[in-house]
């Protein structure tokens, strides 16, 4: 092999030559097939191998079900008309339950290319990684694969094949049109004429986008008799899928410096005109120091690697960097940049690019690292959150700390895990986004990490929330010195999906946030409550509407902490609160500092605000997943029972010649067992995908079991 290393360091060295991007696909429409033959045929592994291999599933346990669970880095150079680009790209899963990863490989790269298969079309994971992608600010072209099986199985005439392949295409631009930010909703489309759209076979590693065809005088009759001839090598030759989709991508997607101006107001909401704000929008290398973290991988030679993307300035090795959310100094031990799966060291990388970073001690994904203190970057939302809780111990009591320590690592590994430690009861949980979800992660601890552990049943964690606006409720601090009224009320509708959807950003909101605010305003909020606005957290708001006070500055933070508190353990079971709004009407504090500290305020406004959520008639709220299921049409009747008895409810069902497609919406509580219930019910040719996730008032007859029953799992009276 070349020395790739030294054509590698000299592109990273200009932004305008980089492009960063990202594999976005449903399960099994062959996205890391794809990402292997891309990178043989940039020379990084061998031709033979490519597709084979599986260069970027290394985990034993990807192999072994064949599926890419973790998202793999790697960097490669292409040559376009005598010049090299470098394309750092970012393969992603496609199975739901490590969508997180996928949400977090879109914060690192300005370009996705969606795979879509030619004989399934677009599914509900296509729409959601879609989704992710374009919420990112992340460009996107269309890649069309599998098209050997519409000719060999299918058997389709080439006037077939467009009209199925235009299907498609109107139907990725119609999701573009209704998801992207307003000003990209047009010039975001993707089109065979400009050649953003390309289609092929990653199996038979040949491709073909409008360009190329036009530039190399090959007609789709070609392909179609290459079948015939069962001469597909050939084609491969002529038409190389890494050219066709590298060359699409170098001149669809954008570069680092292209790209910033535009996405770092959608994902950094700090000053827009201060230093560092200036210089992240211009993607500058001599600029402070912007490094986001998206992926923790545990190298069993280096410790911790921080993989991620450098927004601005240059990274050296040996500098000294702020970890602004874990508020602490480290030293940067070694910049590596990618080749595959492996890393190779450099002295400095400059912004633009995706690096790994060795040396930062106890960070985990969404992490920004700088020289100096800045504005975090928006944390990174995943669409979907954390539904199905497991209790998990070490087989041994001995082993108890060493549960610890690997849990947290496993935490960094994977941040969409939710993991709890409670060292006093010695109860540790860990939420997922589905069964599949934590049957990987308890796998991986048995294998991996070589440890005998056992785990509950799975736990269905449930949402409490108000049904109407309460009454002003007081609450006294213990001294009897502090007063606070607090109300609650359900939050509307609107403002619930705008944080939902990620257009309000959760986290305390500072008064210099003009966006945030604007936006609370767009949302029918008056100016004066757009500005009292002062907390967003897990789907709830914190809005103070006091007035005149003289020491509120100095207890609101405080009031902030006991708000996050409740919304954590609401108060009929200790489940988190969702969607409800939260007003401070008035406060009457004790004049002295010393007197309303932390042990006075923060009981008196979490008594005020549970006792507020009782009085606006708390209730439990269940998660629900909308799932589509695919099976042969016979089943019809076999389905439908089976969703009636997990008390699920059938919304839409198409039949397309012998199969069905079925959208129903289950409880998560009812769902455990449902792949085998499935799979008994339709002769083992029955599957599911989670299209949705959403929250419904639990059925009057079952609040009263479930409340009893979450209480005696926690063990509160």
């Amino acid at each position: 092999m070349a020395d790739l290393g030294t054509e590698v360091r000299d592109a990273m060295k200009n932004p305008e030559k980089i492009r960063n991007i990202g594999v976005a696909a449903h399960i099994d429409h062959g996205k890391t097939t794809f990402s292997d033959n891309l990178l043989a045929g940039a020379g990084m592994i061998s031709e033979e191998l490519a597709g084979k291999q599986l260069a970027l599933d290394f985990h034993e346990d990807e192999q072994a079900r064949g599926i890419t669970i973790d998202s793999a880095n790697v960097s490669m150079i292409h040559n376009v008309n005598n010049e090299n680009f470098l394309i750092n790209l970012i393969d992603t899963p496609g199975h739901v339950d490590f969508g997180g990863d996928v949400t977090r490989a879109m914060r690192a790269v300005d370009g996705a290319i969606v795979l879509c298969c030619a004989v399934e079309g677009i599914m509900p994971q296509t729409e959601t990684v879609l989704r992710q992608a374009l919420k990112e600010m992340v460009k996107p072209v269309l890649f069309i694969n599998k098209v050997d099986r519409l000719i060999k199985e299918v058997k389709l005439t080439p006037e077939q094949m467009q009209e199925r392949f235009v299907k498609i295409i109107d139907n990725i631009n119609k999701f573009i049109k209704q998801m992207a930010p307003k000003d990209c909703k047009e010039s975001w489309q993707v089109s065979v004429q400009e050649g953003s759209v390309a289609f092929g076979s990653a199996f038979h590693n040949w491709a073909l986008s409008f360009d190329y065809m036009k530039k190399n005088n090959i007609t789709f009759k070609d392909v179609i008799e290459a079948y015939e001839n069962n001469n597909y090598k050939e084609l491969a030759k002529k038409a190389p899928l890494h050219k066709v989709v590298l060359d699409m991508v170098v001149k669809h997607h954008p570069n680092p410096i292209n790209a910033q101006e535009y996405r770092i107001p959608r994902i950094w909401h700090g000053e827009k005109d201060s230093e560092i704000g200036k210089s992240l929008v211009s993607c500058n290398p001599n600029g402070p120091l912007a490094f986001v973290c998206t992926k923790i991988v545990v190298d069993k030679h280096a410790g911790e690697v921080a993989a991620g993307r450098l927004f601005s300035g240059t990274i050296k090795q040996g500098q000294e960097v702020w970890m602004n959310m874990a508020k602490k100094n480290v030293r940067i031990q070694q910049v590596n940049i990618y080749k595959g799966a492996q890393r190779i060291q450099v002295d400095e990388a400059p912004a633009g690019n995706i690096i790994g970073i060795v040396g930062l001690k106890d960070t985990f994904a969404g992490e920004t690292i700088s020289t100096v203190e800045m504005e975090p970057f928006e944390a990174i939302k995943h669409i979907f959150e954390p539904v199905v809780t497991k209790s998990i111990e070490a087989t041994k009591a001995s082993d108890l700390p060493k549960l610890i320590e690997i849990l947290k690592q496993v935490n960094k590994e994977d941040p969409t895990l939710f993991v709890e430690i409670n060292e006093e009861t010695g109860e540790n949980l860990i939420s997922g986004m589905g069964e599949l979800h934590l049957e990987v992660i308890e796998n991986r601890i048995k294998t991996e990490k070589n440890l005998e552990i056992k785990t509950s049943d799975p736990i269905v964690v449930y949402r409490e929330t108000v049904q109407k606006e309460s009454d002003v409720i007081e609450g006294k601090s213990p001294n009897k010195h502090n007063k606070f009224f607090l109300k609650v009320r359900p939050l509307e509708d609107n403002v619930y999906d705008a944080i939902k959807k990620g257009e309000i950003p959760e986290g305390k909101i500072k008064k210099k946030d003009e966006d945030t605010i604007k936006k609370f305003a767009e949302l029918g909020y008056d100016t004066k409550e757009s500005k009292s606005v002062r907390e967003v957290f897990n789907g709830n708001i914190l809005v103070d509407s006091t007035r005149g006070i003289v020491h509120i500055g100095e207890v609101i933070e405080m009031v902030m902490e006991a708000f996050e508190q409740v919304m954590k353990n609401g108060p009929l079971a200790r489940e988190p609160g969702m969607k409800m709004r939260v007003d401070l009407m008035d406060t009457k504090l004790h004049e002295d500092a010393i007197h309303r500290g932390p042990a006075q305020v923060l009981p008196a406004v979490r008594d005020a605000l549970k006792e507020a959520m009782m009085n606006a008639k708390v209730t439990m709220y269940e998660p629900l997943q909308v799932l589509q299921i695919e099976a042969p049409a016979d089943y019809l009747g076999e389905i439908s029972k089976l969703i009636q008895n997990k008390r699920g409810q059938l919304l839409d069902m198409n039949q397309e010649e012998a199969r069905i497609t079925v959208k129903a919406k289950l409880p998560v509580a009812e769902m455990f067992g449902l792949s085998s219930d499935l799979r008994s019910a339709t002769g083992g040719r029955g599957v599911y995908f989670v299209v949705d996730q959403i929250f419904e008032k639990l059925p009057a007859d079952l609040q009263e079991k479930v409340i009893s029953k979450i209480k005696q799992r926690k063990g509160l009276n």
